[in-house]
C-alpha cells in the first residue's frame, strides 16, 4: 500500500510539473497582453501585471484591415468545416453500410491521406491557384483546408456509423422510411458526439493554419494567423500588441473547446475504439 501511495504521489507530481510546463506559455501570453511596455522589456520578469492596461488590445483592434481578416478567417474556417462534414458524412455512411468494389482500397487511400504531410501539396495548390487566377482568393484556401480535415472526419464518423445497429435503420425502413429518411431520422442524431469532435478538430486546424495563407494570400485575402505577424515598428516587434492579438486569436478556440469539451473528448475516444 505504501508503494502504491508513493507511486501515485510521484505520478501526481510529474503531472503537475507537465501541466505547469504546458500552461505557463499560455499564461505568459495572456499576462504580457496586459503589461505596460516598460514591464515587457524589463530584464526582471513581471509575472503578475499589477498596473494592467488595455492599450495593446486597442492597438491590435485598430490595426489596418483587422475586421477584414476576422471575416476572412471565419469564412474559410466555417466553410472548410461545413464542407468536410457534409462530404465526410456521406462518404463514411457509404464505407460503413455499403459493400462495393474498391471499398478497402478507398479506406486505405483515406488512411494514407491522413498520414501524409499536407505540405507536399503546397506547390501544386499554388500553381493551380496561380494558373486559374485565384491567388488572394478565399476559395482555394477554403478547399485546401477542407482537404486537410476531410480524411480524419471520414475515418472518425465511419466508426460512429458502424457502431449504430443496423436493426434500427431496418426498423425505420420497415415503418415506411426510405433509406435516406432512415439515415436522417435514426443515424444522424446519434452522430452528434462525432460531429462535434470532428468539427472542433477541423476548426482548430483551419483557424490556426499559417504557411499556406502566407503563400497564396498576401493582400486582401489574409487571415488572422498572417495578421499576427504584422505588429512591427521602427524599433522592432511590438510584443504587447502581438500578445494582445494572440490572446484575441485564441479566445474563439478556447470558447469552442470549453463548450464542446465533454462531447468532443468522448467523441474522439469512442471514434477511436468503435467499429
Amino acid at each position: 500500500m505504501r508503494r502504491s501511495l508513493f507511486g501515485r504521489t510521484w505520478l501526481n507530481v510529474i503531472a503537475a510539473v507537465l501541466a505547469v510546463f504546458f500552461v505557463f506559455p499560455v499564461y505568459w501570453m495572456f499576462a504580457t497582453a496586459f503589461k505596460q511596455n516598460s514591464d515587457i522589456i524589463s530584464p526582471t520578469p513581471v509575472f503578475i501585471p499589477l498596473d494592467a492596461t488595455f492599450e495593446h488590445f486597442t492597438t491590435a483592434v485598430n490595426a489596418p484591415n483587422f475586421w477584414t481578416y476576422v471575416l476572412n478567417s471565419v469564412v474559410v474556417t466555417v466553410g472548410a468545416v461545413l464542407g468536410s462534414l457534409v462530404i465526410a458524412t456521406l462518404a463514411s455512411f457509404a464505407i460503413a453500410r455499403m459493400r462495393f468494389r474498391g471499398r478497402k482500397a478507398f479506406v486505405l487511400v483515406i488512411m494514407m491521406a491522413q498520414m501524409a504531410p499536407w505540405e507536399v501539396m503546397t506547390i501544386a495548390v499554388y500553381i493551380i491557384s496561380r494558373d486559374n487566377d485565384m491567388l488572394n482568393s478565399l476559395v482555394p484556401l477554403t478547399l485546401f483546408y477542407m482537404m486537410m480535415v476531410l480524411p480524419f472526419t471520414i475515418w472518425t464518423l465511419r466508426s460512429f456509423i458502424a457502431a449504430v445497429p443496423k436493426e434500427l435503420e431496418e426498423s425505420a425502413m420497415v415503418d415506411g422510411c426510405t433509406r435516406s429518411q432512415a439515415f436522417v431520422k435514426v443515424i444522424f442524431p446519434l452522430l452528434a458526439p462525432g460531429l462535434m469532435s470532428t468539427s472542433l478538430f477541423g476548426f482548430i486546424t483551419a483557424w490556426n493554419e499559417f504557411p499556406l495563407v502566407l503563400i497564396l494570400n498576401k493582400d486582401q485575402g489574409k487571415t488572422l494567423p498572417l495578421w499576427l505577424s504584422s505588429f512591427k515598428t521602427a524599433f522592432g516587434n511590438d510584443w504587447g500588441a502581438t500578445m494582445a492579438a494572440s490572446t484575441m486569436f485564441a479566445i474563439p478556440v478556447l470558447i469552442l473547446f470549453v463548450f464542446l469539451q465533454r462531447k468532443a473528448v468522448g467523441g474522439l475516444t469512442d471514434g477511436a475504439v468503435k467499429g
